[in-house]
């Protein structure tokens, strides 16, 4: 008899069949018109689809509630557990509020979240023991990343040492008692109190698609040592990190909408937590709106509402690379992305990285909080003693817009080095940069500091003595097809440059008022300039101080 025939069978033949054929496990729900979409669902997570029903690890058949109300956290384990002791299989989430406390997963276990199916965090229990699960201990590499960072089973939902793990489907994450690590709320230090949405270490072959995160604590998603990660199709909403992946190799992050104010959105990591420095590698990210600027929720529901003007909010948002940055970053891409009322792009490098062929192209950047484009190779040097300070080269940036940037903070993009340890081999190409201007001459005068040891921020130099980009420390520079302009008048410069070596210019448009220059030039070698307005061909072969 053929399996579709199975499925089509009456109830209790299909399954008494089932059964004796040990297709089934106790507790196992045989749904018999399991809606189209968890079907589909199912598919595409590598289940077959049956035309008009199939079999799933419905969590209500093993207890669960879905009520809000009781705790359903036991019952949802046992539906895991069930999944995993039969070869694997789809764990099903039909509408319905599920609260809970830690879900475990497990090998070759989807979970798939159907419409209107919400899994929320209860707030931690006074008794420890009938809270989240325990933080594990990560001695002796705890003192070389935050607190977040160095654990996973404190979570809402978590996996460790996993292969071929889904969450799928329309449905919502809530992390509603989930503890933000700091502010008000619960402590994340505390025993008993879960600090992130999901967290996964040391998985493979890993998707997460199609839903949403709602407040989801420290990280809606931390991700350490996953190789072969998908995150698809998915939207975030919260009040810290949206998602960080973390010494992690192949990894498609695409079609995904990030709304974290608080803190970064979509956040590259190679720390040392794994105990070993690891990079994180061959990623993409691609077709992405990451924003700082809505109150949280108004991304899910629709309604996109701003923050007043004078909200204290960070408005961080943005994509990142660092600050963690033991392991290195190595052949990543990200193209076709929105930066809307948030932080600029970041690259940062400050415990020992390297940083390598990196392209960022196609990147539209509104309202953008500070410094559009932020490169820095610090030696902050947290992690074990004896590793040298890392590198930043072959890295492009093109076709990027950037409208109304800057805000309250005039601080131009920043790429800087140390002395010593220059960013070397960097190319920007058509690029359009509108910022609101602002600058004094006071500012144009400014002698920033290296603040080598420094968390890298672009604010924590201040106020920048360039409009459009401070270039220091850096080696083979292009630019070329740059823009910049600005709304009010700005008597800073549009370019400083200080001990940079071998920087070519071409296709230079850069807005100039109260009789500032477009070059300021502070220990140069090999410039040269061409093709750009209001300044002429020039090229120098060393200059010590020069204006043009």
């Amino acid at each position: 008899m053929m399996l579709g025939e199975i499925m089509r069978m009456d109830g209790g033949g299909r399954r008494g069949f089932l059964k004796s054929a040990g297709l089934v496990v106790p507790g196992l729900a045989l749904a018999g018109e399991i809606p189209t979409s968890a079907a589909k669902g199912a598919a595409e997570m590598g289940h077959p689809e049956q035309s008009s029903a199939t079999v799933l690890y419905d969590v209500r058949a093993f207890g669960a509630a879905g009520d809000g109300k009781a705790i359903d956290t036991p019952a949802i384990n046992r539906a895991i557990d069930a999944a995993a002791a039969s070869g694997g299989g789809t764990v099903y989430f039909r509408a319905g509020n599920y609260l809970c406390y830690s879900i475990r997963l497990k090998s070759k276990v989807a979970i798939y979240l159907d419409q209107g199916a919400t899994i929320v965090a209860a707030d931690p229990a006074a008794d420890s023991s009938r809270s989240y699960d325990l933080a594990e201990s990560n001695k002796p590499w705890e003192d070389y990343q935050d607190y977040g960072h160095n654990h996973w089973h404190n979570s809402l939902i978590w996996g460790e040492g996993l292969e071929g793990v889904s969450i799928c489907g329309p449905g919502l994450i809530w992390g509603k008692g989930l503890s933000r690590g700091w502010g008000d709320g619960p402590v994340a230090e505390h025993a008993g109190v879960a600090n992130k949405a999901i967290a996964l270490k040391n998985c493979r072959n890993v998707i997460l698609r199609d839903f949403s995160i709602l407040h989801g604590g420290h990280f809606g998603i931390l991700a350490t040592g996953v190789d072969n990660l998908t995150i698809d199709n998915l939207k975030i909403d919260t009040n810290r990190d949206g998602m960080d992946v973390d010494c992690c190799r192949n990894v498609r992050i695409s079609n995904c909408s990030v709304n974290s104010p608080w803190d970064d959105g979509i956040c590259l990591k190679s720390s040392f937590a794994l105990g070993y420095a690891r990079a994180t590698e061959m990623v993409t990210i691609s077709n992405c709106l990451v924003s700082g600027s809505y109150e949280e929720g108004t991304l899910l529901d629709g309604t996109f509402r701003r923050f007043a003007a004078d909200a204290k909010v960070p408005r961080t948002g943005r994509i990142k690379f660092g600050t963690e940055s033991n392991g290195g970053f190595k052949n990543i891409t990200i193209s076709n992305c929105v930066f809307d009322g948030c932080r600029g792009l970041a690259v940062e490098s400050v415990d020992g990285a390297v940083i390598e062929d990196v392209t960022c192209t196609n990147i539209t950047m509104r309202d953008v909080v500070g410094a559009p484009i932020f490169i820095r190779l610090g030696a902050r040097m947290r992690g074990p003693e004896g590793v040298s300070v890392g590198k930043i080269r072959r890295v492009i940036l093109s076709n990027v817009t950037c409208q109304n940037a800057q805000g309250s903070e005039p601080i131009s993009s920043i790429l800087s080095g140390i002395p010593g340890h220059p960013i070397e081999y960097v190319k920007i190409s058509d690029m359009m940069i509108a910022h609101m201007g602002g600058g004094s001459k006071e500012d144009r005068e400014r002698r920033l500091p290296e603040k080598e040891k420094d968390y890298p921020e672009p604010n924590m130099f201040g106020v920048t003595p360039s409009h459009g980009f401070f270039l220091r420390h850096v080696n083979f520079l292009e630019m070329n097809g740059i823009e910049i302009s600005h709304y009010n008048l700005d008597a800073r410069p549009s370019f400083v440059l200080e001990d940079v070596e071998g920087a070519d210019f071409g296709r230079i448009k850069a807005g100039t008022m109260l009789g500032a220059p477009t070059f300021v030039l502070n220990k140069v070698k090999s410039f040269s300039v061409w093709r750009s307005k209001p300044v002429p061909d020039t090229e120098l072969e060393s200059v010590e101080k020069k204006e043009l």
